[in-house]
C-alpha cells in the first residue's frame, strides 16, 4: 500500500529525515512515535507530499514518485499521489464560516466536482460515522477541540482515500476530550482502514496501532509491533523515551 525507500528530507544544511524507508500494509495501522523533532510529523507530510523530500522514493497504492535534490515534481505527479490520502491535522484546520456538514461537504464540491446534494449526504453520513450528524449545522466555533476533530476526520474521509494520515490528532486536546478522537480512529482501524499516525499520545499509539516506528534525530531507532515496542523495547534509546511517554501520561491521568 505505502512504501517509502531511503528518504532524505533537508531543510538548507539541517538534515531532518536520513534515509528513511518503510512499509505499510493495506488496512495495517503505523504509528511514528519519538522525541520532538524527531521527524515524525515531517516524514508524514512526505507521504502525501506536503513536504517534498530531497530524495528517496514515496509509492502510494501503485502510483510511484522518484525524488531527486533539486528537482520537484510536477503538479500532476504530486496530485496523482495525493488523491490517495486523507489528512487528519493537529489543529483542525476547518473553515469557521463553513458549518460541519459544508466543510465535509466543500472539498467533493470544489475539487471532485460532486452534485452539492450528493456531497451533503455523503457528509451527513460521515458526520454520522463520527458521532456528530446531529451537530451537521453547527459552526466549528460552537463545537468543542474533539468535535472539531471529529469533524475533520470526517472530512478528511469524504473522498474515499486509500490512506488516513494523523497528524498528532490528539496532542491539542485535554485527555477527555482526545479520547473521543482515540474511539472514532480506532472504529476505523477495526473496519480497517489504512492509517499512519505520528502521535506523543500512549493510548492513541498503544490502543490502535499494530506497528510502531521510532524515529529520533531523523533516523529510524526501532520498529516494532506496538505490544513489543511499548512493553519491551530492545534499544537503550527507545527504552528511554518510551519511560518519559509513561511518565508524562500518568502525570496528565492519562494511562494506557
Amino acid at each position: 500500500m505505502i512504501e517509502l525507500k531511503n528518504i532524505v528530507k533537508k531543510f538548507g544544511d539541517q538534515t531532518v529525515l536520513d534515509n528513511v524507508s518503510l512499509n505499510v500494509a493495506e488496512g495495517e495501522v503505523l504509528a511514528l512515535v519519538g522525541p520532538s523533532g524527531g521527524g515524525k510529523s515531517t516524514l508524514l507530510r512526505c507521504i502525501n507530499l506536503l513536504e517534498i523530500p530531497t530524495s528517496g522514493s514515496v509509492e502510494i497504492a501503485g502510483d510511484r514518485l522518484e525524488l531527486q535534490p533539486g528537482v520537484r515534481p510536477g503538479a500532476k505527479a504530486i496530485q496523482s499521489l495525493r488523491r490517495h490520502t486523507g489528512m487528519v491535522f493537529q489543529n483542525f484546520q476547518l473553515f469557521p464560516h463553513r458549518t460541519a456538514i459544508d466543510n465535509v461537504a466543500e472539498g467533493l464540491v470544489t475539487v471532485l466536482g460532486w452534485p452539492k446534494a450528493k456531497a451533503r449526504d455523503r457528509a451527513l453520513s460521515l458526520l454520522d460515522k463520527v458521532g456528530l450528524a446531529h451537530k451537521a449545522d453547527a459552526w466549528p466555533a460552537t463545537l468543542s477541540g474533539g468535535q472539531q476533530q471529529r469533524v475533520a476526520i470526517a472530512r478528511a474521509l469524504a473522498p474515499s482515500p486509500k490512506v488516513l494520515l494523523c497528524d498528532e490528532p490528539t496532542s491539542a486536546l485535554d485527555p477527555e476530550l482526545s479520547g473521543e478522537v482515540v474511539d472514532v480512529l480506532a472504529q476505523l482501524a477495526r473496519e480497517g482502514t489504512t492509517m499512519v499516525m505520528a502521535t506523543h499520545d500512549l493510548r492513541l499509539a498503544s490502543r490502535i496501532a499494530g506497528e510502531v516506528v521510532v524515529l529520533e534525530g531523523g533516523v529510524v531507532v526501532e520498529t516494532g509491533t506496538s505490544r513489543d515496542i511499548f512493553t519491551r523495547p530492545q534499544k537503550e534509546r527507545t527504552k528511554r523515551f518510551i519511560a518519559t511517554l509513561t511518565q508524562e501520561n500518568h502525570t496528565h491521568g492519562d494511562g494506557i
